[in-house]
């Protein structure tokens, strides 16, 4: 539904198959692109989503859709996500590939017509461009137009996290456009200018903007006057490549994200959790699994064996920076690392609340991978409502790590109960297995 802010094309669904309804202008925008170097090679490598021009005779169009040009089918990927969802890498990563685009664009007179984060998705550890109605054929003189929001989208959410440790998830969850010149510069310290691009693009770009605002003057068209020659669009490109690459975000450690390397798990345990998933995702194949509280991702990998697609999902932004990396050095394709805090959940978001969807709307799994302190009969009840099998870990009150959690907190967890786990697992599930670890501390279930 949010394709409605390009008016020249529309994506549709039909037939479990994603299509792209294009005008005369955007059908002439694709034969374009289709023809050019970049757009073949980056297709192959995945970069861009693979792409093909469908016969509209073969396609059962209705009334309403008579108005396209052409339409194009796009390969389906295996979840979608948001930018609110990734890691700092992840972002990093997204932002690169959008300026590759750019710079390859340029070279074959193509431009970009914005930049906007939620034009890139993941398989697995690998961005994918998914808008190629973002593309035109460039005219000369033009300015870069998707400048700003590149730095909205991107740019301004990595700054602020690199310098100051502030997430960027939280803002642009609530901010459709991301994060205004303004904000960000609020955000920074005075310290802060004299770091790498925090003077050029956003303290200059504050005060553009707010001349800007306050003109009546076409800007872009006295840009294009000017000559505004392509080798400055890529020069500028060019420097925000190179100092995105080098943004590091310098965390803490956090509570969760090396979990299995601190004691919480003995040796054995570790080995018996590996086993006893191994032995329930190993009862058939499965098109999606999620692992739930994936922490560094140790269960996502057994369940990736059987799995065609894993979404891998911890509260823990740290763990899923790292599992992110760790993924990407191995170039791993059916694991998908998101951060999500299932007590809060992204909901549906933007118009009429259906441009951005909520966790199960966007792929309901079979197979559901879960362990760490459970909510009891509503958490359980939101399990079964996933319609899936479950692997469920039910850590008791002696273990260490619930130890430590609870060590200096009000008990009000009357519901934490073994006792109470099963009876609420019981009443919604069938339990195929149950078996205690060795610690003694912890249980796991196999239940249908």
């Amino acid at each position: 539904p949010g394709s409605f802010r390009d008016r020249t094309a529309r994506v549709f669904y039909h037939d479990g198959k994603i299509f792209r309804g294009l005008n005369e202008t955007a059908l002439n925008e694709w034969r374009a692109l289709s023809t050019t170097n970049f757009f073949r090679r980056l297709s192959d490598t995945g970069a861009i989503v693979p792409t093909q021009e469908r016969d509209l005779a073969s396609l059962p169009l209705s009334s309403s859709d008579q108005q396209w040009a052409a339409v194009l089918e796009h390969e389906k990927l295996p979840f979608i996500s948001y930018p609110y969802e990734w890691s700092f890498e992840m972002l990093r990563d997204a932002a690169l590939l959008q300026l590759d685009l750019v710079l390859a664009g340029l070279d074959e007179g193509i431009g970009l017509k914005d930049a906007s984060a939620y034009n890139l998705q993941w398989k697995g550890a690998s961005p994918v461009f998914v808008d190629v109605a973002s593309f035109y054929k460039r005219a000369e003189g033009e300015p870069w137009i998707g400048y700003r929001q590149f730095c909205q989208m991107f740019l301004y959410p990595l700054l602020v996290q690199a310098y100051r440790d502030v997430p960027f998830q939280p803002w642009m969850r609530g901010n459709i456009d991301g994060m205004d010149a303004e904000v960000c510069l609020n955000m920074l310290s005075a310290r802060d200018y004299m770091r790498g691009g925090v003077l050029a693009h956003v303290y200059l770009q504050a005060k553009a903007q707010r001349a800007y605002n306050a003109t009546t003057r076409d800007v872009r068209k006295d840009l294009s006057k000017a000559g505004f020659d392509k080798r400055i669009i890529k020069a500028n490109a060019e420097r925000l490549r190179n100092l995105v690459a080098r943004l590091q975000w310098k965390p803490q450690q956090s509570t969760w994200s090396d979990y299995l390397k601190c004691g919480h798990y003995e040796a054995s345990d570790a080995a018996q959790k590996r086993d006893f998933v191994r032995e329930a995702a190993g009862t058939r194949n499965w098109n999606l699994a999620w692992d739930i509280g994936c922490n560094v991702g140790v269960f996502s990998r057994v369940a990736a064996e059987r799995a065609k697609y894993v979404v891998a999902m911890d509260a823990d932004h740290l763990a899923i920076d790292k599992l992110y990396q760790a993924l990407k050095s191995e170039r791993v394709s059916n694991i998908l690392p998101l951060i999500v805090n299932v007590t809060d959940p992204s909901p549906n978001l933007g118009w009429r609340n259906m441009e951005r969807k909520r966790l199960n709307e966007r792929g309901r799994p079979e197979l559901v991978l879960i362990g760490g302190n459970i909510p009891m009969a509503e958490f359980v009840q939101w399990l079964r409502d996933l319609g899936g099998e479950l692997v469920i870990e039910f850590v008791t009150r002696k273990d260490p790590m619930v130890v430590t959690l609870l060590r200096n907190k009000e008990d009000h967890y009357a519901d934490y109960d073994q006792d109470v786990f099963e009876r609420e697992l019981a009443a919604r599930f069938r339990i195929t297995k149950r078996q205690p670890l060795g610690s003694g501390t912890r249980i796991m279930y196999h239940a249908q």
